[in-house]
């Protein structure tokens, strides 16, 4: 494997405005299937302004985000539409009820059909956004992945967040030496450069719903 790439540029050239990619919507919740190369939330400067949660309260006044996708991740993503919603989902969240399942592309091929990487994560500061893996200091990180297709050089996985640090399958997958391809922070010259996006997407996402307690089991289609 080549040496660590230098991140690329950052440039935010968000997709298109148009039709919310709406996977499900009732009175309480709001499910979308999340574009790769667009910000959950707005960021501290104007040209950052256009994001996920701006068009979605263009046409759901009050909806407000439960949790965050990468900017370069695509995938399902639930806000809530009432203050009941955000609390009951939001507790799901934080007490580790919801299950998610994410399908990415890394580098190279994995020397088992299964496995997990339970190794504690904290921001790196010198180098923010990055987080690292710190076994002193970092938070408590657990992700399970499983083969699913082995090719020439690279093999598809599913992921399964236990915890949900920020950068967490990405910064997990680099340290197994299988950084996630066309990832412009983890990834070495070869595997940034094997995809033009970020290789990874949040295929599933289980819950219950807010109004009843009912399991909701969310899937959105995998782009690559």
């Amino acid at each position: 494997m080549s040496a660590p790439a230098s991140p690329r540029p950052f440039t935010y050239n968000p997709p298109p405005a148009g039709p919310l990619p709406i996977v499900h919507v009732d009175d309480h919740i709001l499910v979308l299937d999340k574009p790769a190369g667009l910000l959950t939330v707005a960021g501290n400067t104007p040209e950052l302004a256009d994001c996920l949660e701006a068009r979605v309260l263009a046409r759901y006044p009050g909806a407000t985000m439960i949790h965050r996708l990468d900017m370069d991740t695509s995938g399902l993503i639930v806000l809530a539409l009432n203050p009941r919603a955000h609390a009951h989902i939001g507790k799901q969240f934080e007490r580790r009820l919801t299950r998610k399942s994410y399908i990415a592309l890394v580098w190279g091929q994995m020397a088992a059909a299964a496995g997990r990487v339970d190794q504690p994560m904290k921001s790196d500061w010198p180098n923010r956004p990055k987080q690292h893996v710190d076994p002193i200091d970092g938070r408590p990180a657990i992700t399970d992945w499983q083969v699913l297709e082995t090719g020439a050089d690279h093999t598809r996985l599913r992921l399964m967040p236990l915890t949900g640090r920020t950068h967490q399958l990405r910064v997990h997958m680099a340290f197994l030496g299988h950084p996630i391809l066309g990832d412009n922070l983890y990834a070495p010259e070869d595997a940034l450069d094997a995809s033009e996006r970020l290789c990874l997407h949040a295929e599933t996402l289980e819950f219950r719903h807010p109004d009843g307690g009912e399991w909701m089991s969310l899937r959105s289609a995998v782009p690559f």
